[in-house]
């Protein structure tokens, strides 16, 4: 089993580009019900990858350290509703 998990990103805000601290990642839109399948993403060398199903433009940014920009991106599975 992985001793690590990969980060989940969503965009509730609806906006065009969001920074993120991972270059792999899951997208799944928004939040549930209005997600769309969660797919993974994996920017290899590049800095930038855009989701097939919203067309969000994810930028990556180490600085931000765990985080995105808006803030309010990140989804913990977690916590969705069943």
């Amino acid at each position: 089993m992985s001793d690590h998990s990969v980060p989940h990103f969503k965009n509730d805000l609806g906006v065009a580009i969001i920074r993120v601290s991972a270059r792999e990642f899951m997208c799944v839109g928004a939040s549930p019900p209005f997600d769309h399948p969660h797919i993974f993403i994996d920017m290899g060398t590049e800095s930038e990858a855009i989701c097939p199903y919203c067309s969000t433009l994810f930028r990556y940014d180490a600085s931000l350290h765990g985080g995105t920009d808006p803030k309010d991106c990140v989804f913990d599975p977690s916590r969705a509703a069943a």
